[in-house]
């Protein structure tokens, strides 16, 4: 997603509808952030987006270009999946997203292996789960995004592998 053109499409949408920036970003943003969006110097969040389309009363289709538009469909069906628990799509999916969008790929992603790493430690699949769990943690500990609780949890289920393995190696 190039930040120029998102930029310079807020703003043409923000001045077509006659507003001010200090109108537009109300307590959620700074009219500095807002300023830095519109100039190409900031890239907005997922979350900063959805809130600016709400408040220029458009779609967020509306606020990007057509490539840019399908970036945001595959995040918004990365999320849905995610919900849906179909964490192998979900880690595939956030393979597609551009670098810009990095940081909420690395948290989806991290959630999503961490979901996985479960289910294969449940089924006793330690080498999978341990395989996942470490992608977890990694991809935990990326970004603005990232999320100590996620890699903790990622850690101790590695820890749980190993003694898991540990044990049915003693059994032998």
């Amino acid at each position: 997603m190039d930040s120029q053109k998102l930029g310079k499409r807020i703003r043409e949408i923000r001045l077509a509808k006659k507003m001010t920036q200090s109108e537009v970003v109300g307590d959620f943003i700074t009219r500095n952030m807002l300023s830095q969006i519109e100039s190409g110097a900031a890239t907005p969040s997922m979350r900063t987006l959805e809130y600016i389309a709400k408040v220029l009363e458009v779609s967020l289709n509306d606020l990007m270009p057509n490539e840019e538009a399908d970036t945001l469909e595959i995040l918004r069906q990365t999320k849905e999946l995610l919900k849906q628990g179909e964490y192998k799509d979900v880690i595939s999916m956030t393979s597609q997203l551009p670098p810009m969008l990095g940081d909420e790929a690395s948290a989806i992603s991290a959630k999503a292996h961490l979901a996985l790493a479960k289910v294969y430690f449940k089924n006793c699949e330690y080498e999978s789960a341990n395989v996942h769990a470490k992608l977890a943690a990694q991809n935990a500990q990326k970004g603005v995004y990232a999320s100590k609780e996620v890699r903790t949890d990622a850690l101790v289920l590695i820890d749980e592998i190993s003694k898991n393995q540990g044990s049915i190696l003693e059994q032998i």
